[in-house]
């Protein structure tokens, strides 16, 4: 089977990706999930006009420099006064206190004098002047938050104060991961010959947790056709949404990991990339579950696991943008001329005056754990790509921090 470029890739893995359905989630537990529908204020807010400051409501045309009014009661945020101001007369109001009728300007406490009930005025008022309006902030039937956005701590504010206590939002993926060799042994335990420690899941089940999905680790099976394929069928009889495999994805006599998914029903569409690193990486579908199966190679496994997992999931999540956003740099270093394959370069990021400037690193081995914690981005080469000289243009992918 010839490579498949990664566009068609790409395009293959979100292909029918539609958002997972909506539920309710409370305020406290909407952070960062995505929000399913429209969602329109509930109410004015300001209701009504409000003092922004400490000081006396008064009718502006008779609060002239040495003016002296009668202050007839006071104004505390929720005790709004229960009649309106004649001529002559003021009000004293604190700050978030409803503006009386008969009153349209504020004059703040530190340009008065006050003597009993009467209250001598130094600043003339201004009309509207330290006066928040009516609807100022939003209207009742205002839309302001936009289905697909992805709810930041200020939109539950907003939300708040739109008085919805709880907002329609899309259920989080559930995502299964499951390693696979007989080298592998958990962090902690001393390796045997020709052991290696699995590092591959924790930076995947981290990526996949950011991205707002609930996450299963299925452990690790053995290169046996049995103990793989259990494993993949326990990822079917727990509903997942998506089901990630890393490892056993090459051509050796030890890489099961296709064979099994095709014991287990799935339909693969590819299992080899034109890129860098990453060319033996699977992906199927079972029903409504997704497979992607990475390479088992640290950097090649979290590359491809942030190129193609990260936007799945948000498609499923039905957030509006889901590809990564590639931006302008200048090269840092040479690079020599690219092959058939699109690369992606581990690199490091830096603003030179106002030029961001990429210099990948020296060493770009999918084996290389130390180069990739370094890297603040992925700078991407197309295939065929030139000889390219230092401060040449190129783009770049950020990588999460």
């Amino acid at each position: 089977m010839a490579l498949m470029p990664f566009a068609d890739a790409m395009a293959a893995i979100l292909s029918g990706s539609a958002a997972l359905p909506e539920e309710m989630a409370a305020l406290e537990d909407a952070f960062h999930r995505v929000l399913a529908r429209d969602i329109a204020s509930l109410r004015t807010q300001p209701p009504e006009a409000m003092s922004a400051m400490d000081g006396y409501a008064v009718p502006a045309a008779d609060a002239t420099p040495g003016a002296r009014l009668k202050v007839i009661g006071e104004i505390s945020a929720g005790k709004p006064f229960d009649r309106a101001l004649a001529a002559g007369e003021a009000a004293r109001i604190f700050t978030g206190g409803v503006v009386p009728n008969g009153a349209d300007g504020i004059v703040i406490q530190e340009d008065t004098r006050r003597d009993g009930d009467m209250v001598t005025i130094n600043e003339a008022a201004i009309v509207g002047k330290h006066i928040r309006p009516a609807g100022v902030d939003f209207k009742q039937g205002d839309v302001l938050l936009r289905a697909g956005i992805r709810l930041t701590d200020r939109d539950l504010a907003l939300a708040a104060g739109m008085n919805h206590p709880a907002l329609p939002v899309h259920r989080r993926p559930v995502v299964a991961m499951l390693a696979t060799g007989d080298e592998l042994v958990m962090p902690g335990v001393t390796p045997g010959p020709g052991q290696i420690v699995l590092s591959n899941g924790f930076a995947l089940r981290a990526l996949a947790r950011a991205e707002g999905a609930d996450v299963i680790d299925l452990g690790i099976a053995r290169d046996t056709l049995d103990s793989t394929t259990a494993a993949i069928r326990r990822a079917i009889d727990l509903n997942v949404d998506v089901l990630i495999t890393t490892g056993g994805a090459s051509v050796g006599d030890h890489d099961l990991v296709q064979q099994s998914l095709v014991e287990a029903g799935v339909e693969m569409s590819f299992w080899k990339i034109a890129m860098r690193p990453g060319k033996p990486m699977m992906h199927g579908r079972r029903g409504a579950m997704r497979v992607i199966g990475l390479p088992g190679n640290p950097v090649s496994s979290y590359v491809c696991g942030f190129l193609f997992m990260v936007p799945l999931l948000r498609a499923l999540s039905g957030r509006n943008e889901v590809q990564h956003v590639r931006e302008a740099a200048i090269l840092g270093r040479e690079l020599a001329a690219n092959d058939h394959r699109e690369d992606y370069l581990r690199t490091r990021l830096a603003w030179l005056d106002d030029k961001l400037v990429a210099t990948p690193v020296l060493k770009q081995d999918s084996s290389l754990l130390a180069n990739l914690a370094i890297a603040e981005g992925l700078l991407v080469r197309p295939p065929h790509a030139a000889a390219a000289k230092t401060g040449d243009p190129c783009e770049i992918i950020r990588l999460p921090t």
